[in-house]
């Protein structure tokens, strides 16, 4: 008897399961096999032939080291943006600001918030506080999963919204660099309790967590946020795949009073 066969919708598809399901299930199951078969090559010419666009725009009266992973990153001053087209199928992926940056002529240098191994175009992900953008595209039911994410902390104020399709904006600007906890205070941004105390009550490793004092600072202040792993109820929005979004760092009524201390003019796009 075949195996039980299961798919994750948070996990991308394995398109060799279609040949498979026909020459291993029994006809009793063919109905079945015949629909999976449908939606994964349905998924297969969708995903192949529709990306999104993110475009990211810089409204804080500072500048801004737009990072993204896929993506790169870049300088971004006060009015600025920078477009971004996504393949369609990507997943695991997130945006954030870095700031109070120092880049030299070959892009090397290093951010007091959201550093990314010291270089401008970022390969990897960044250095806790950052406050992040994060999403999945044209996954289960060939919907884009999105979310604003306090998990690895907050530096910058942030709006990740829809231009186009039918679904809702989320956005977290709160003064949260103004009112965090004196345990988690960070040069230029707030730390999560994960990143400081580093104990599965904040961290969620391997085990059921709930709420603690800590994440609720961050949830009353940005209700539609991560505000610790285990927050997805709230925290995950849904978007028809093919939507195009748009990210702003400090959005029209986030506060500007953040730590900023600019460095000296060697920063390069």
């Amino acid at each position: 008897m075949p195996p039980f066969l299961y798919i994750n919708p948070f996990t991308p598809i394995d398109y060799a399961l279609v040949p498979y399901i026909s020459q291993h299930y029994p006809p009793n199951m063919g109905y079945l096999a015949a629909l999976l078969a449908s939606f994964l090559l349905f998924n297969l010419i969708f995903t192949s032939t529709n990306a999104a666009t993110f475009v990211i725009s810089n409204q804080c009266p500072y500048t801004v080291w737009a990072a993204a992973s896929p993506g790169g990153g870049r300088r971004l001053d006060r009015g600025q943006s920078w477009t971004l087209n996504v393949p369609a199928g990507t997943a695991m992926a997130r945006i954030w600001g870095r700031t109070n940056c120092n880049f030299d002529g070959s892009g090397r240098g290093k951010c007091q918030t959201g550093d990314c191994g010291g270089v401008l175009e970022c390969k990897g992900w960044g250095v806790p506080p950052n406050t992040l953008a994060e999403y999945a595209l044209n996954q289960f039911g060939n919907m884009d999963f999105i979310d604003i994410s306090l998990v690895d902390g907050f530096n910058i104020p942030m709006d990740f919204s829809p231009t186009t399709g039918r679904c809702r904006g989320i956005k977290c600007t709160a003064d949260i660099n103004g009112q965090c906890p004196a345990q988690l205070r960070a040069p230029g941004g707030c730390n999560n309790p994960c990143t400081v105390f580093k104990t599965p009550e904040y961290c969620c490793n391997n085990i059921k967590c709930g709420p603690t004092n800590f994440s609720k600072f961050f949830k009353v202040r940005c209700p539609d946020a991560y505000s610790y792993p285990q927050d997805d109820p709230s925290s995950t929005f849904t978007c028809p795949g093919g939507t195009n979004y748009r990210v702003v760092f400090c959005p029209v009524g986030s506060p500007h009073n953040f730590p900023l201390e600019m460095y000296g003019s060697q920063d390069v796009e």
